[in-house]
C-alpha cells in the first residue's frame, strides 16, 4: 500500500506558516513520542532557521519509558530543547516555561541590552496532524481556547493565543509534507492515526503493526488477545475471534478486527510501545 495524504488545505497552511515565521521568536514543535522522527515534518527545520526551538514529545505516556529518555537525549545533542509531556493529563507542562526561557535565552538577553522589557515571547506551535497541538494549548492555557479533536485535520486556521504576559502562542494547522521518501514513515504515521483512515486499507495497516509488535513487543499481543504465534494474518484472525468479530456464516471480519487492534494501540491498551529508536542507538530510523 502507498502511504500518502496531502489534502489541499495543507499547501495553503504551509504558505501561511512561511509568512508568519517572520513574526516568531520560538517554534514549539510537537511530535508523537512513539515515533519522534517519523512525526517530524522535515520542512519545519528549514522554515524555523535562526529561531529558538523546543520539541515536545507528546503522548509520552503511550511510549516506552526507556526509549523516551533516549529521544530526549538525542534531540538535546542536536541543540534543541526537549521535553516529555502528556498534554491530555497535563503531565510535564509545568516545565515548559523554563524550557521556553532557555530556548530564547539569546533573544531575551538581546532585548535586555536594548532596554526592551516585558515583551512576550511569540511562539508558533507546529506539528503534523493528530499529535495533540490543540490539546496541548488547551491544557497549557487551562481553558478551551482552541478547537480540539482526535482525528487529523481539525485545526484548519491560525489562531493567536495570549497565555500570560510573557508568552503568546500561534496555533497552526497540522501539515504533512507532499511525499514520503520512505514508505516506512508513512506506515508509522498510519499506525498512530496521523493519516486519514478513510484512505487506508485498515487490514493492511493492522498486519504491518502486528509484524512490528511480534518482533519487538510480543507480550503486548499475548496479554491483550492471547495471540501472538503464527503469521500476522493468523494473529489478526485470532484477534477478531477473541473479540467476536464475525460475519454472517461465521467468517472472521478482518476489517473490524483491524479497527479494534489499531484503536487499542492508539489508545495505549497494548501497553507503552515505541515504534522507533534514535539512529545512534540501533541503526533504525
Amino acid at each position: 500500500m502507498n502511504y500518502q495524504w496531502y489534502p489541499g488545505h495543507m499547501t495553503r497552511a504551509r504558505r501561511e506558516m512561511e509568512e508568519d515565521i517572520r513574526l516568531i521568536d520560538l517554534v514549539i514543535e510537537l511530535v508523537d513520542a512513539r515515533i519522534p522522527l517519523s512525526s517530524r515534518n522535515p520542512d519545519i527545520d528549514a522554515m524555523a532557521a535562526n529561531r529558538g526551538r523546543l520539541i515536545l514529545l507528546n503522548k509520552a505516556d503511550l511510549a516506552d519509558p526507556a526509549v523516551n529518555r533516549l529521544w530526549c537525549g538525542y534531540f538535546e545533542r542536536l541543540g534543541f530543547q526537549a521535553l516529555l509531556i502528556n498534554a491530555r493529563d497535563g503531565e510535564g507542562l509545568r516545565a515548559i516555561q523554563g524550557k521556553v526561557q532557555e530556548a530564547c535565552k539569546e533573544k531575551l538577553e538581546r532585548d535586555r541590552r536594548r532596554g526592551i522589557r516585558n515583551r512576550p515571547v511569540r511562539a508558533m506551535v507546529a506539528g503534523i496532524p493528530n499529535v495533540g497541538k490543540s490539546t496541548f494549548i488547551n491544557s497549557y492555557a487551562r481553558k478551551a481556547v482552541t478547537k480540539t479533536g482526535n482525528r487529523p485535520g481539525v485545526t484548519k486556521g491560525k489562531q493567536w493565543i495570549r497565555l500570560q504576559k510573557d508568552l503568546e502562542l500561534l496555533d497552526t494547522p497540522g501539515i504533512l509534507w507532499p511525499k514520503f521518501a520512505d514508505q516506512a514513515v508513512g506506515m508509522r504515521l498510519a499506525f498512530i492515526g496521523s493519516l486519514n483512515d478513510e484512505i487506508l486499507v485498515r487490514e493492511e495497516v493492522a498486519l504491518g503493526l502486528i509484524s512490528f509488535l511480534r518482533e519487538t513487543y510480543p507480550a503486548a499481543l499475548t496479554a491483550r488477545y492471547g495471540a501472538c504465534a503464527g503469521e500476522p494474518l493468523s494473529v489478526l484472525t485470532a484477534v477478531g475471534g477473541s473479540r467476536g468479530c464475525y460475519k454472517k456464516g461465521g467468517e472472521v471480519d478482518l476489517d473490524r478486527a483491524a479497527g479494534i487492534l489499531l484503536d487499542d494501540f492508539r489508545n495505549g491498551r497494548l501497553g507503552r510501545i515505541s515504534l522507533e529508536k534514535p539512529q545512534e542507538e540501533n541503526g533504525l530510523s
